[in-house]
């Protein structure tokens, strides 16, 4: 059953040193507040793993706390090139960064099948990519009724899921609507998940598209408003535009970025404007 806590305990409690961590969110509901939170804390030697890695991996691997990242897409939406995570694969700044390439339909597929508790998910994709010689957790296998040749990839099971999400209530089930992207299947793929939220509330309404997550399912929700910024949860807040373009500059220069992650995330228990 999920216990409420505050942000800080949450996340000393559910992620460890040289975790797998996965952070969902598609457009909306990204988890920046638990991500500083984890920059604040120094938990490190982390494998992050998100179909669509943004600034709010930029920061974490420019933080110098990520040695493997597991993807499908990565670039600041909308602008251009996450700096951060391309100086650590170029350079090894501010360490090396291991990578492992997927395809968006490979990634939601091996979280489908943590979700479900099998072994490997099956698509066709992957043909003329080459990833499948790059890879331990992509191969083939021959369906026994066709004989056709099928792309296989490995199960996603992280240690920790983080997601936000727009209410709780107060035994711990969570709803979120809108673009619900995987966070789903992340959350119940994973050993552990931590949800933030916009709100505590008395009792979830019923949303058109939500999906709610019983309390059961949940390790732990932590109130935290405006979690998500820049991005956005529908109904509570908006993008901020402005941040991301800003982003790029700030990304680019290892001393202005390592300056910037001092003042907005280490010098506050905030989310950083």
């Amino acid at each position: 059953m999920a216990e409420i806590r505050t942000l800080r305990d949450a996340v000393a409690e559910l992620i460890h040193d040289g975790d797998t961590v996965a952070m969902e969110g598609f457009t909306h509901l990204i988890p920046f507040a638990a991500a500083h939170e984890v920059i604040r804390q120094g938990i490190t030697d982390l494998t992050l793993v998100r179909m669509t890695p943004d600034v709010i991996y930029d920061q974490l691997i420019g933080a110098g706390l990520v040695s493997r990242l597991v993807f499908s897409w990565g670039g600041n939406p909308g602008v251009g090139s996450l700096h951060r995570f391309r100086d650590a694969v170029e350079n090894g700044w501010p360490r090396p960064l291991e990578v492992e390439e997927h395809s968006h339909a490979g990634m939601a597929n091996r979280y489908v099948a943590g979700a479900c508790g099998l072994p490997f998910a099956v698509l066709r994709g992957y043909r003329g990519t080459g990833l499948e010689q790059r890879t331990a957790t992509v191969s083939t296998v021959v369906c026994p009724f066709t004989g056709e040749e099928l792309a296989a990839v490995a199960a996603l099971t992280p240690d920790v899921t983080v997601i936000h999400a727009q209410q709780a209530d107060r035994a711990g089930n969570v709803q979120f609507w809108s673009l619900t992207g995987v966070q789903k299947e992340a959350v119940l793929a994973a050993r552990r998940s931590l949800v933030t939220v916009e709100e505590i509330v008395d009792e979830l309404a019923p949303r058109p598209g939500g999906v709610v997550l019983p309390s059961w399912a949940v390790t732990a929700v932590a109130e935290a408003p405006g979690g998500t910024h820049p991005s956005y949860a529908a109904g509570y807040s908006v993008r901020d535009n402005d941040f991301y373009r800003n982003w790029d500059l700030v990304s680019r220069d290892r001393e202005r970025f390592t300056a910037w992650i001092e003042e907005h995330v280490m010098r506050t228990g905030g989310t950083a404007r």
